[in-house]
């Protein structure tokens, strides 16, 4: 029971950072930013990090694909998303109290199936990398892995911009309408979205590997 309570202090921790981070970055007080940037490389930060107590997931579609693939014990998934979840809306939380966050209706109403679409390929290129970079025994041992997972969610960024929220994460679409900027119908979607394309992606390493 100790260990999976430093794993899930640690999924907690990097959660909130990631959420916090797409919070300030989304709505600065006065300064330009650039949010994919900032978003992208601060997972990365945090992958490294905590990648070696808790597998650096901070996200319940990533772990999802990791307990299908077999690098996560299923009775571990539970606790692991419950943080996730809950260090996503401390993170949301705390960005409400310091920036000022528009209401969603100030932003823009995204297609459904566009957005699903967008969703799925980079939840599904995220989980895949992942499970290729950080679970593989082939891979085992790499010092690219969160160069590689952080950099996916910012060309998932950049390019789907204006099409879809660019969570590619539950814990990431919960807590961007715990903020108030998203509508909760497509927020649903996002979220069924994210795990059925960590789903397919383990399927597709299973499929593809030989372990």
């Amino acid at each position: 029971m100790k260990e999976i309570l430093k794993k899930c202090l640690v999924e907690l921790i990097g959660t909130f950072f990631l959420v916090f981070t797409i919070g300030c970055s989304l709505f600065p007080n006065g300064d330009v930013s650039f949010p994919p940037m900032a978003i992208g490389f601060i997972l990365m930060v945090i992958v490294y990090a905590g990648g070696h107590i808790s597998g650096g997931h901070y996200n319940p579609a990533v772990s999802f694909a990791a307990a299908i693939r077999g690098a996560l014990n299923w009775k571990d998934f539970v606790p692991y998303i419950l943080s996730q979840f809950a260090g996503g809306a401390l993170g949301a939380l705390l960005a409400c109290y310091i920036v000022a966050i528009p209401p969603y209706t100030a932003e823009k109403i995204y297609s459904v199936w566009p957005m699903v679409i967008c969703e799925f390929l980079f939840t599904f290129a995220l989980c895949y990398t992942v499970l290729n970079t950080a679970t593989s025994e082939k891979n085992k041992g790499n010092s690219y892995f969160g160069f590689a997972i952080g950099s996916v969610v910012l060309v998932g960024l950049i390019a789907t911009s204006g099409t879809c929220y660019g969570a590619f994460n539950p814990a990431v679409a919960t807590s961007i309408c715990i903020m108030g900027i998203a509508q909760i119908k497509l927020i649903l979607w996002t979220i069924l979205t994210n795990f059925i394309a960590g789903a397919a992606a383990a399927g597709i390493y299973k499929l593809t590997n030989n372990e």
